[in-house]
């Protein structure tokens, strides 16, 4: 009976957050696409200046090197940026990091570990603008070993979907092998239905939590389940990512498909009133307040979704404007710096106090975040 009074609960709020929405922010309209387009440029432009040595190490608490996933979801989001304004600075700037790599992952190439494979994502799209063999060696490498393994419990977090699925599905895209999806699927089934105990996804609420220390019993402050808004972004975008890749007629599309479709119908009636989503997405209480990188990757997922006809635009584009003109006019610094965005972990709790002046351990993800979500916004109609 909870999960037929949960779904319940959840169709009303839908539709209460649909129809509030599009009167509270039928005035709010996107800028115009020149403008979306300059605060990207402004953003990026502020990065590149702050590394102009795309190869250099990065120190927090201790020293990475730079082909670690934060900065690989920045390339994500720079390639995006490259599909919308075509300068050859974008393109220089991202060879020039895998050169730097020599095309290499940050554990080697036996890594079974997603985020060390986040930065095939670029790499195979610099190999399909340029196809040398060397782009992905290593990354073709570590991945076909997984696929000729039976190990399937590798993606135990739910971050690990974002990072890694993407490689997979572009790799059985341009060799036409299903074996790639074969071993996606299996992967992300593990972690969907089994990893934690009954696995990481709540079809009761249609979000995912983070990892098995936050499954049931668990519970936020106010007893809500713990679902964390960035996690749950990441979830989004390998959706997104992965759907944009496969052919139409590619294996288990369609279960990807609707788990994308569930999710975002879940998050519009837990949309703040000034357009954020909180960092616990189900509790407003714990460590409430404007986040951006989780923000900016639903904003991503929905505007995907009105982009590829499987949103209403009536209805989505409302919330994806009050969302994304949040972000612009709030958590853009004038030079470019991007406030607002929570720092690396796994919960709410952590990289906190998250405010406009604050200082991620990483400011590299959280932009590659905000630049995914304004290159989806250029192609809306």
């Amino acid at each position: 009976m909870k999960n037929k009074f949960s779904s319940l609960r959840q169709i009303l709020l839908l539709s209460l957050a649909i129809f509030g929405s599009v009167s509270i922010v039928q005035a709010q309209r996107l800028p115009k696409k020149n403008q979306v387009l300059q605060t990207l440029r402004l953003t990026n432009d502020y990065f590149m200046k702050t590394w102009p040595d795309p190869g250099k190490e990065i120190t927090t608490n201790k020293t990475r090197p730079s082909n670690l996933w934060t900065r690989a979801v920045y390339y994500e989001g720079l390639m995006a940026l490259y599909a919308v304004d075509k300068q050859q600075k974008y393109i220089n700037y991202a060879v020039g990091w895998g050169q730097k790599h020599n095309w290499g992952l940050r554990n080697g190439r036996d890594t079974r570990d997603a985020d060390d494979q986040c930065a095939g994502q670029t790499y195979l799209d610099l190999y399909l603008l340029d196809p040398k063999p060397e782009r992905i060696r290593d990354i073709k490498y570590s991945v076909d070993a997984m696929v000729n393994s039976p190990k399937i419990d590798d993606w135990h977090w739910i971050d690990a979907l974002q990072m890694a699925m993407p490689v997979f599905a572009r790799l059985g895209n341009l060799y036409k092998d299903n074996a790639y999806y074969e071993k996606m699927y299996a992967l992300y089934n593990h972690s969907k239905t089994v990893q934690g105990g009954n696995g990481l996804y709540n079809p009761a609420d249609a979000l995912w939590w983070r990892d098995k220390d936050f499954v049931p019993p668990y519970k936020e402050p106010n007893g809500e389940d713990c679902y964390w808004s960035r996690g749950n972004g990441w979830v989004v975008a390998a959706l997104v990512r992965v759907l944009d890749i496969m052919p139409k007629n590619a294996p288990h599309r369609e279960e990807y498909q609707k788990t994308y479709l569930e999710m975002i119908h879940a998050l519009v009636p837990i949309q703040r009133p000034d357009g954020y989503w909180n960092v616990s997405l189900h509790d407003t209480t714990h460590f409430g307040g404007k986040e951006v990188s989780g923000t900016a990757l639903f904003i991503y997922g929905m505007a995907w979704g009105v982009n590829n006809g499987l949103l209403d635009a009536k209805i989505y584009k409302p919330i994806i404007d009050k969302s994304w003109n949040a972000i612009a006019k709030e958590a853009v610094h004038p030079n470019g710096f991007l406030g607002y965005v929570q720092g690396t972990g796994k919960e709410p709790k952590d990289g906190q106090p998250v405010t406009y002046s604050s200082k991620p351990d990483f400011e590299d993800y959280g932009l590659g975040c905000f630049l995914l979500a304004g290159t989806e916004l250029m192609k809306m109609k």
